[in-house]
């Protein structure tokens, strides 16, 4: 059990997030010219090889800390709210908290989503004195299996020095879907995540392509089951997995590339983990032009597309700036814009 001090300077920083995210989101809704969340690759190599992931590989070297320093400042410009480093196993690179202490010197939240694998108590406490505010492990089976080696049995040591070491928040999402063979699993992963005092949500996983598989019978149960379990946060936006989990389109206007970016190991900016190549722009020119571009450009994919993030920002502009088909906008645009839009 935390002492009492350690129990008021958690709940200390956990009043000063909400503060900040508080304002953040006010900002959100007075002005649509900036980006809310960024996720940024560091280092595409992962410890890990699971199935359904398009996001690794075995081999890739750390992207050099003054590059990622760039980038974070470039993001700090364009007026960015969040950024979450993510992988890849973000954790592998030598100087990640010093990326984050970047991060926070820009006036960011900085957040971290990792496998969990390579923490120890030591590297908890680092995190803690960098300023990261917080982390997410997924977890998707209780056993480890020929899909994925993210188990509660490997990985509950791990969480459990979170919870004993961890200044920031933690939550942790169990999935249901593609590949996951045992899907009863996910409430087992979501009761151990509240008994030790993190958040709990929900997944619904994409095959290795990307792609929507909709959800069986006991997986839309147990699906239900979990987001009643969901505690209030701003994980919790997403009536939108309701369809995904029927295997019905979502009607909604994706704000990829101006709300939310994905930044890749290269410094290019993309739609999303899962739409790589569009608009494909470096970072380092990308302009408030780029911005309103995509803010009014409408996504092909958003019919079908299960990546929460992308979902979380765009709701605070799903009333407002009706948007247009790319070629529409591009016949719009002037000339020297033409060539920027992929």
């Amino acid at each position: 059990m935390p002492s009492v001090l350690t129990t008021l300077r958690r709940r200390g920083k956990a009043l000063h997030r909400n503060l900040r995210g508080a304002v953040m989101a006010a900002r959100a809704f007075a002005s649509t010219e900036h980006p809310l969340l960024a996720h940024i690759i560091p280092i595409r190599r992962c410890n890990l090889a699971c199935t359904y992931c398009n996001e690794f590989d075995d081999f890739s070297k750390p992207v050099p800390t003054e590059e990622m320093f760039r980038r974070v400042d470039k993001l700090g410009e364009l007026g960015t709210a969040v950024i979450t480093i993510s992988g890849g196993e973000p954790l592998l690179h030598p100087e990640l908290d010093d990326i984050i202490r970047r991060i926070r010197a820009n006036g960011m939240i900085a957040g971290l989503i990792t496998n969990g694998y390579l923490l120890v108590a030591q590297r908890v406490e680092s995190l803690n004195r960098a300023g990261l505010e917080w982390l997410q492990i997924s977890i998707d089976n209780v056993n480890p299996d020929e899909v994925s080696k993210k188990s509660l049995k490997v990985l509950d040591k791990k969480l459990q020095l979170l919870a004993e070491h961890a200044d920031f928040h933690v939550n942790i999402n169990s999935v249901v879907g593609s590949g996951i063979a045992q899907p009863q699993d996910a409430l087992t992963i979501g009761k151990r995540a509240i008994e030790l005092g993190f958040s709990s949500t929900i997944g619904i996983i994409h095959d290795g392509s990307g792609q929507l598989q909709p959800l069986g019978e006991e997986e839309r149960r147990i699906y239900q089951q979990m987001k009643s379990m969901e505690k209030r946060s701003f994980t919790r936006i997403n009536a939108f997995q309701d369809n995904i989990a029927q295997g019905q389109p979502n009607d909604w206007r994706c704000r990829a590339g101006a709300r939310y970016l994905y930044i890749c190991e290269d410094g290019l900016v993309h739609y999303c983990s899962q739409q790589r190549g569009c608009p494909g722009v470096p970072l380092a020119t990308y302009t408030r032009d780029d911005l309103r571009r995509e803010y009014l450009s409408e996504k092909s994919c958003a019919p079908h597309c299960t990546v929460s993030c992308v979902h979380q920002v765009s709701i605070f502009d799903s009333w407002r700036a009706p948007q247009q088909a790319p070629s529409a906008l591009a016949a719009m645009a002037e000339p020297t814009q033409l060539v920027q839009i992929k």
